[in-house]
């Protein structure tokens, strides 16, 4: 009895440790499994970091160290502009004498642009005007096969047809140079190119060329909001002088100078070198510090000689008594310095979809004016010149966020921005002996601060939201569009609203809510050669306008209406 319980006792126990060894058994391969799946894992995650460096390292090596900023335009032109292609990568690359010809740039561009203006504030009387601008260009351009020998030019002719205003006896308004400029030189100059120079390499490798160009000249830098090209205006900013350049858009820094002096543009004859002023500056760009932020510091110098002043902004002389009289001119014939200095700082937060844009700008100096005793008496014998500072600000600051990950690619954007405006002191401007508040805009470009153009760089506090988007259309490629609400406020109650035909209440009690304004844009192509750009601006205006427009002394047509429209079509065709 007892054996047969050993071995009973025997049997459970080999049997327990053969199932044991068993399910070892089973484990054994089941662990290995999951420790095999687990370097795999590792493998495949290692590898992805490994393809997402390299392309990261792809994008590094190509683009160097510039990211493109996202901020509402704010997209500097190229150099040379975006009309113009290398021959042999147009069209006549099919030929075989072209086909190697990578030394020769060359553009051709025509824009015709429709506009429907209806209570236009830029005028000082309602109506509704129709026009068609129309500007062609052409450039050319030699590179490569003379090095460092370089040379362009740029042509362009700008015209305004079927416009109500084409016929006033006022040439300040029949020949207005915003929009006319009859075939006429923006650039021409003779270049000095170094791809390889005594300034060495960054850290990716990327040479640091430096180029030094004479001639006429015309170029955009920062924001554009102080010097710009003016694209969407139908004629352009140009300048005559020297521009020199260390380094390029891949570099980690880049140093720009230039002194030059402004082009007066005539709408019906040659335009001309203005040497009453002269235009001195400095640009930075430090790329280096952050894959993420560019920092621009900048210093801009303006000085004009009032005994040289001659013409207007529209090419009409002071000494002409047709338009001004002798107080006018003593007014305009005033001396400058104006000093500009800022910093621009603009990027994307790291591992996020925010972008911002940042910029500040103090200007001070000296600045003459002609001033009189007394408003019943406006003549140059009751009149004097005195000095005082030039002492204003500016800053604008942009935050967005873009949704890369959906297919629309939508933006989102809020914007203020803000110019100080010129006190008016005494009662009267030509009584004012404070200090200049005004910000001078210097050769900067309107049309982010407006839509409609009624806005300038100077006696503004503007807001403004914004959304653009790629939308994917089945018949349509590369369409874009973008719409936006802003809100306008004066700076000073008693400066001018100067885009608004200088619309002016130096008591003040107009108030300073300027007005709002919707718009929207889309832009797309038709083929590689024609694409279409279709806007459209409302505003409503605020109690400044209201209240200002009752003023005599604006000659304004008091009981015009309190909203305007705009809509327009532009088709632009390109040669190569």
């Amino acid at each position: 009895m007892q054996l047969k319980k050993m071995s009973l006792a025997l049997a459970t126990a080999s049997l327990w440790w053969l199932g044991s060894g068993v399910a070892l058994a089973e484990e054994a391969p089941l662990a290995e499994t999951q420790v095999e799946d687990t370097e795999q894992q590792k493998k495949i995650k290692a590898r992805l970091a490994e393809i997402k460096a390299e392309e990261k390292a792809a994008a590094k090596a190509a683009n160097g160290y510039y990211v493109e900023r996202r901020s509402y335009g704010t997209q500097k032109e190229t150099e040379p502009p975006r009309y113009v292609r290398q021959l042999n990568k147009t069209w006549l690359k099919d030929y075989d004498s072209f086909a190697d010809v990578d030394w020769l740039d060359i553009g051709l561009e025509h824009r015709a642009r429709f506009e429907s203006r209806q209570n236009d504030f830029r005028r000082a009387q309602e109506n509704i005007d129709e026009p068609i601008l129309l500007r062609t260009r052409a450039y050319l351009g030699l590179k490569n096969i003379l090095d460092p020998f370089r040379f362009a030019v740029e042509v362009q002719d700008s015209r305004r047809n079927h416009s109500d205003y084409n016929g006033f006896s006022d040439p300040r308004i029949s020949n207005d140079p915003k929009d006319i400029d009859h075939a006429d030189f923006i650039q021409g100059y003779l270049e000095l190119y170094f791809k390889e120079s005594i300034f060495g390499k960054d850290d990716l490798g990327n040479s640091r060329p430096f180029w030094v160009r004479g001639g006429r000249l015309a170029w955009e830098d920062l924001d554009r909001r102080l010097i710009a090209r003016n694209e969407w205006r139908n004629t352009t900013n140009s300048f005559q002088g020297i521009r020199a350049n260390i380094g390029e858009k891949k570099n980690d820094w880049q140093l720009e100078a230039f002194a030059v002096q402004p082009v007066q543009r005539f709408a019906n004859q040659l335009d001309q070198v203005d040497h009453a002023q002269h235009f001195y500056g400095l640009v930075g760009d430090w790329r280096g510090w952050s894959e993420y932020v560019t920092i621009q510091p900048y210093y801009f110098y303006l000085k004009q000689d009032g005994s040289r002043v001659k013409y207007d902004g529209n090419g009409v002389e002071y000494a002409n008594r047709a338009w001004y009289n002798a107080v006018r001119q003593a007014q305009a014939q005033v001396d400058r310095e104006i000093s500009t200095g800022g910093i621009r700082v603009f990027g994307i937060l790291p591992g996020t979809q925010w972008d911002f844009d940042v910029s500040y700008n103090k200007q001070w100096g000296h600045v003459q004016r002609f001033v009189t005793s007394s408003a019943q008496s406006l003549s140059l014998a009751n009149g004097r010149y005195i000095t005082v500072d030039q002492d204003a600000y500016a800053y604008n600051a942009e935050v967005g966020y873009t949704f890369n990950k959906h297919l629309w690619k939508p933006r989102f954007s809020a914007s203020y921005g803000v110019a100080t405006g010129d006190h008016v002191s005494g009662g009267s401007s030509s009584r004012d002996t404070s200090d200049n508040q005004g910000f001078d805009r210097l050769f900067g470009f309107a049309r982010p601060w407006s839509n409609n153009d009624y806005i300038q760089m100077n006696n503004i506090r503007a807001t403004k939201v914004r959304a653009e988007f790629d939308p994917k259309v089945p018949f349509l490629e590369n369409v874009k569009v973008d719409t936006g609400f802003s809100w306008y406020r004066l700076d000073d109650a008693t400066a001018s609203w100067s885009a608004g035909s200088n619309l002016q209440d130096v008591s003040g009690r107009s108030g300073t809510d300027l007005g709002k304004e919707v718009d929207l844009r889309i832009r797309f192509p038709l083929n590689q050669y024609a694409s279409l750009n279709l806007g459209y601006a409302h505003f409503w205006a605020g109690d400044f306008v209201k209240d200002a427009i009752k003023i005599a002394s604006n000659n304004n047509d008091p009981t015009r209406s309190l909203s305007s429209d705009f809509f327009y079509t532009e088709l632009t065709l390109l040669g190569f």
